[in-house]
């Protein structure tokens, strides 16, 4: 399966690259385009589940770096107070 990374500015100034074992995100996050918390929550959370049943229909199991990946999207916006989280780039 192909994969890819996303770069990510959060409100806070700081940094995160965030992996995918497909390339579904792509289909749910626009490189440049600024989401708020919120909208960017759902986003990641049906791209990354859609990836981990992707690697679950091919391999039998799903994908633990997806769900790793989720985890710390959640944990950074569980300390987010407002804003919106950048898509510096698309690394495929």
């Amino acid at each position: 399966m192909p994969e890819m990374h996303v770069r990510l500015r959060w409100p806070d100034g700081t940094t995160q690259r965030v992996y995918s074992p497909s390339l579904v995100l792509a289909e749910h996050l626009q490189e440049g385009a600024a989401y708020p918390l919120e909208e960017f929550g759902r986003r990641s959370r049906e791209a990354l589940t859609e990836a981990s049943e992707r690697v679950r229909a091919k391999y039998g199991f799903p994908c633990s770096r997806a769900a790793a990946s989720l985890a710390g999207i959640e944990a950074r916006l569980a300390v987010q107070s407002g804003g919106q989280v950048v898509v510096e780039a698309i690394e495929r």
